[in-house]
């Protein structure tokens, strides 16, 4: 069943409209035919874009039913994406003040990984003395350890919370032994600082995997 992939120039076609029934059936309107939950995940992958609607409601449900062919892939076995402490992470930010922080977040840095993803297939196969896995595995620790930077910037309230005692009475500081701002003090400025440090270290993870890929 062939469906149309949105062109690689010139305007963008309108999104494939599938309306999901009472009875869970999914109908994609642009092939006059019902189709399945794998469908929609291979039209993901071919990057056709479709939006779903409720037939009884018309109400927009493309989130719930791709979060579901997520659960469905993860559900399977074998190579999952989802670690678990990454979903318990997730989850926390859940009516956290800062749950509208978290997707653009992640969409940043899922656009970086999205852009590098063809230097990545090379070093899966080419051998350069090292195990590629180990240094995506680093990155991602990297890219972990950003994310949860920028949570105790945007959050300094909680910044100390489960860590233990801090330092002995007097002026806080930083870990680089900068005088720290007090939870108060801090602004939506510290707050765009934090965004711009952010998409910096990611612009250079971004030519780390250039580097890199002048090896192969």
């Amino acid at each position: 069943m062939a469906d149309q992939a949105a062109p690689e120039s010139g305007p963008k076609p309108a999104p494939v409209v599938i309306k999901k029934y009472a009875n869970r059936r999914l109908y994609n309107t642009a092939t006059s035919a019902y189709v399945t939950l794998d469908h929609l995940s291979q039209m993901v992958k071919d990057k056709t874009d479709f939006v779903v609607y409720d037939a009884k409601t018309g109400d927009d449900i493309t989130r719930s039913v791709l979060t579901q062919i997520i659960f469905e892939e993860e559900s399977k076995g074998g190579q999952t994406l989802l670690p678990i402490p990454f979903l318990r992470q997730l989850i926390s930010f859940y009516g956290d003040s800062l749950q509208g922080v978290v997707p653009q977040y992640l969409e940043m840095s899922m656009t970086q990984f999205a852009r590098n993803q063809e230097q990545m297939r090379r070093y899966m196969q080419n051998a350069f003395g090292f195990n590629p896995f180990q240094q995506f595995e680093s990155m991602g620790k990297q890219n972990m350890a950003m994310f949860e930077q920028a949570m105790r910037m945007f959050n300094p309230f909680g910044a100390g919370q489960g860590q233990g005692p801090g330092p002995a009475a007097g002026t806080p500081t930083q870990a680089n032994g900068a005088e720290a701002k007090p939870a108060s003090s801090v602004t939506p400025a510290d707050n765009a600082e934090a965004i711009d440090d952010l998409k910096r270290k990611l612009d250079e993870l971004q030519n780390q995997l250039a580097e890199l890929g002048k090896k192969s």
